[in-house]
């Protein structure tokens, strides 16, 4: 991990990635023919990836919504989130196979309140950590939907008294079975907890210098080859991903793209979506090999007339993505794609 660069080399850096993002990253789409019927390709150099935008087929009964988390279990089955805004409650999580075949879904108690999820296998059981942000919890759950435990907010921290605002929007895992809790659309802090679901440490809080955030909406433990394993923070506000230390204590930023929503990686990659229309890879150093998107014109009209386009799948051309909000490799590299978006879309970028 490289130490801490000046806030003054942050801007600058950040600078010169707009002015590349106002010109067009170089990616390429291939659309495919007129009908619409042959998936796009799109990618750069070794990211190259066949482009299924209507992956998953969700029954009628789901009154499918707008999507927000993604994880697999050991099996490969994928888990996804959704806010639903059908009157009648609604199962917040649907699981589906690789081709897209519905299993099973569950979660009504969490009806548009379905936000990050992860998984983790513990003493051979696998469990899942949602992040509900209509009812500010995280709750631990079984692969079937049975309840574990939730957590509410930390008050054991004391930050939140003069400012009770709390709502959680993801977990990242630590080494050490612990796990962090970060308060993305509540007041950008960062709260540890240990194996058990006890508290421990509270850390970063609402601010722009390093060891800060704002909207901490994504969390990772970056545990790639080659580099010192550190928990990544998608600090949206912010534009960057921020790394700690497991016990809290700030290392680095690196600005990657304007509106980063979450991190993952497989191999010395590692996948960032954006809210703004786009999806950036991140080599071992952290340096953009790939951007799908990123040109202004099209941000712009992705971002026009109070965000109309994310109403309007008509308006949606093969190859492009509107408001990606998570991202996830499978264990084969493929790269799925949840949106938000009215209807939610579901994308599997199937490596070639």
């Amino acid at each position: 991990m490289s130490t801490s660069r000046s806030r003054r080399s942050f801007l600058q850096s950040a600078a010169a990635l707009t002015a590349g993002a106002a010109i067009g990253q170089p990616f390429f789409v291939h659309a495919g023919n007129k009908s619409g019927s042959k998936k796009p390709v799109i990618g750069e150099g070794e990211l190259i990836f066949e482009a299924d935008h209507h992956w998953g087929a969700t029954p009628d009964s789901l009154a499918w919504g707008a999507t927000h988390g993604i994880c697999f279990d050991a099996e490969g089955l994928v888990y996804i989130t959704h806010q639903s805004n059908a009157k009648t409650p609604c199962d917040a999580i649907a699981v589906f196979k690789p081709d897209g075949e519905f299993v099973r879904s569950f979660g009504k108690e969490f009806h548009g309140g379905g936000h990050g999820l992860d998984i983790r296998s513990e003493g051979g059981e696998q469990f899942l950590y949602l992040s509900d942000i209509k009812h500010d919890l995280i709750v631990k759950l079984t692969l079937k939907g049975e309840e574990v435990w939730r957590i509410e907010i930390p008050t054991e921290s004391g930050v939140y008294e003069d400012n009770p605002k709390y709502t959680p929007t993801n977990v990242a895992f630590l080494p050490d079975g612990g796990f962090v809790v970060g308060d993305g659309y509540g007041s950008s802090y960062l709260h540890i907890y240990d194996g058990d679901a006890n508290y421990v440490k509270t850390f970063a809080g609402p601010g722009n210098e390093l060891g800060k955030c704002k909207t901490p909406h994504g969390l990772w433990w970056d545990d790639r080859p080659g580099r010192e394993a550190a928990l990544a923070v998608a600090d949206r506000s912010n534009g960057r991903i921020e790394y700690f230390t497991a016990g809290g204590e700030a290392i680095d930023e690196v600005p990657c793209t304007p509106r980063p929503c979450d991190f993952d990686t497989h191999g010395e990659y590692a996948v960032v979506p954006d809210m703004w229309a786009r999806l950036v890879f991140l080599n071992g150093k952290n340096e953009t090999v790939c951007a799908i998107g990123g040109e202004q014109n099209w941000i712009d009209q992705v971002l026009a007339d109070k965000l109309a386009m994310r109403r309007n799948p008509d308006r949606w051309p093969a190859g492009r993505f509107i408001h990606p909000h998570d991202a996830a490799f499978d264990a084969d590299g493929n790269v799925y794609v949840v949106e938000w978006v009215a209807t939610g879309r579901i994308t599997k970028l199937r490596r070639v």
